[in-house]
């Protein structure tokens, strides 16, 4: 897990390596200056020397700088290699998740990426600076404070070990009871962006349900689990604190008392004394900063769980060894596909398809909810693989494609229209982002969104707020089908893309796309029997199975689903 992680630092290995170093030549100073105070008390003060208080002033002053100058140096390479880690870290994240076919996406949860990618990042990169620092400070100072301790007066070093073996254990203690509430703790984050997110999202449907109250009671629920969960993990870590200054106040205590008896017995000096007062001091302080790194690391050893979950995830879409660059044509053929999402045979959610469309034909879909139209046009650009079967694109196996060069031969209007914030041209052009300003005309006429357009105050060049906000539904739809035709695809698929429209728009449409690019193969998903009414065929699924194929004659004939829905939409028009 740590290996994973440390392959994120990158260029800042450099600065990961001199903070410690830096940490290690401060350390050195803090060691020498009690030495020299003692030196300073026993030879200058007590023995009335101008001269050895004036030297040993004169080094003192030397280490204190040199130790404040190593220090800033330690803390600034520190900041450095921890965000740029982070820095990192979310990018490798983000760009692994970019990888990530439908199936992959379907095993996290939106909110879930959201918290790792912010939350759980800020903790392990606070955690990391910790490490190179301060996990690198406190033992160094435990170990040579206790060395020179022993080197001052070994009797009076001995008692401080009495208070360490008890400080370890009750470090422990607090650790082990407090990371299961940390880790449950990041899970109900999960929940609470996923409400925040749900609510912003349809932040409209809210108000006009004036479902207010209700939203604020559930964030409120979740919000109200976190405080209780974070609560009993911080009293739990809060008892860190006291266990350090009963362990600082007894350590004290034992130096004094045996410090004080050994001054009155002269086997030992005032100097050495204060200079074991400052080592206990060190230990003790070593030992605490050491206890805050502890409880650092216990909230990131769950954050870092769950970035090395999605850094590990990989993508179960591979490129072959060989792939093809080129479709040979846009024929699309169903060899007997049967597909599952949870790779079970026995939960399948298309069950053998077979139908062949070939080169320019307009293929229509439908059926009733839950029937899998989506899911199996979805097979075509490979977003996910066929459980069993053959899916051929162009005469050769999807899987035999390279990914990419596959799925820029596919265009895909799904049926949640998604519009990015900028330009409606900036939106556009994620279709063909070399596009002239000519052929986004020529796509926006195609798709009926030329007129709207024209009657906005800044045309193409007008804002849309994130997701399109600031326009219809009708509207969004229209521009995302122009968005799919600067592809040029040799396949369309439209996936219920144009419920939004009117009937005379979206004929209009249709008639606009059998003259847009000769020769591609269009798939369209529609509810309405008027979309797909002048299809070359039309497939008719019911539970995941083709229950009818054929023209829309044909169909009328011998269908009884497709009887159904046409009679039934008629009826609607009455």
């Amino acid at each position: 897990m740590i290996r994973i992680l440390m392959k994120s630092i990158r260029e800042y290995k450099k600065a990961s390596w001199l903070t410690p170093a830096f940490v290690t030549g401060e350390v050195l100073m803090d060691i020498v200056m009690p030495l020299l105070v003692a030196a300073l008390i026993d030879q200058g003060v007590s023995a009335g020397d101008q001269d050895k208080i004036f030297y040993y002033g004169m080094w003192l002053t030397v280490a204190a700088i040199t130790a404040l100058i190593l220090g800033v140096l330690s803390g600034r390479f520190a900041a450095i290699a921890s965000t740029g880690f982070a820095k990192n870290l979310r990018r490798d994240m983000f760009v692994n998740i970019q990888s990530f076919s439908f199936s992959n996406i379907d095993r996290f949860s939106p909110s879930s990426l959201l918290t790792r990618l912010t939350t759980d990042v800020t903790n392990v990169q606070n955690a990391y600076q910790m490490i190179i620092r301060l996990l690198i400070r406190s033992p160094l100072m435990f170990v040579f404070s206790i060395a020179m301790a022993f080197k001052v007066n070994a009797e009076l070093a001995g008692t401080i070990l009495w208070v360490v073996p008890g400080l370890f254990v009750g470090l422990f203690l607090i650790i082990r009871f407090a990371h299961p509430l940390f880790d449950k703790v990041f899970k109900i984050y999960d929940q609470m962006n996923n409400v925040v997110q749900e609510n912003l999202q349809g932040i409209r449907v809210v108000k006009s349900y004036v479902r207010e109250d209700y939203e604020n009671k559930k964030f409120q629920g979740v919000s109200e689990k976190i405080y209780r969960n974070f609560m009993k993990a911080e009293k739990i870590v809060a008892l860190n604190s006291p266990l350090m200054q009963f362990s600082n106040y007894l350590s004290m205590l034992l130096v004094s008392w045996v410090g004080a008896h050994l001054i009155a017995a002269q086997t030992m000096t005032t100097g050495e004394l204060v200079s074991m007062f400052t080592y206990v001091g060190q230990i003790l302080m070593s030992l605490m900063m050491l206890s805050n790194v502890f409880v650092m690391v216990l909230i990131a050893r769950t954050s870092t769980e769950r970035i090395v979950a999605v850094l590990q995830e990989k993508s179960d879409l591979t490129n072959p060894a060989e792939p093809l660059e080129t479709l040979a044509n846009s024929e699309v053929e169903f060899d007997h596909v049967s597909f599952s999402y949870c790779d079970d045979v026995h939960k399948l959610a298309l069950k053998d398809i077979s139908f062949h469309a070939k080169s320019g034909e307009v293929i229509g879909i439908v059926g009733g909810t839950g029937s899998s139209k989506s899911t199996l046009v979805q097979l075509i650009p490979r977003l996910y693989d066929v459980t069993s079967g053959k899916l051929l694109v162009g005469g050769a196996d999807v899987r035999k494609y390279d990914l990419s060069r596959l799925r820029d031969q596919v265009a895909m209007v799904l049926q949640n229209n998604v519009l990015f914030s900028g330009t409606i041209a900036e939106n556009l052009r994620w279709g063909n982002p070399e596009a002239t300003q000519a052929e986004l005309e020529r796509a926006c006429q195609i798709a009926q969104a030329e007129e709207f357009i024209a009657t906005l105050p800044e045309g193409y060049e007008t804002m849309l707020s994130q997701g399109g906000t600031n326009l219809s539904g009708g509207q969004k739809q229209r521009l995302t089908i122009a968005r799919a035709l600067l592809k040029q695809p040799k396949i369309l698929i439209l996936d219920d893309s144009t419920s939004a429209v009117d009937t005379r728009t979206d004929r209009l449409i249709r008639e606009g796309l059998k003259k847009a690019i000769p020769g591609m193969t269009t798939f369209i998903i529609a509810q309405r029997i008027a979309s797909v009414q002048d299809a070359d065929r039309t497939i008719v699924l019911e539970n995941g199975q083709i229950h009818g194929i054929g023209t829309h004659a044909e169909l009328m004939a011998h269908d009884q689903i497709y009887q159904e829905m046409y009679n039934t939409q008629q009826e609607g028009f009455k």
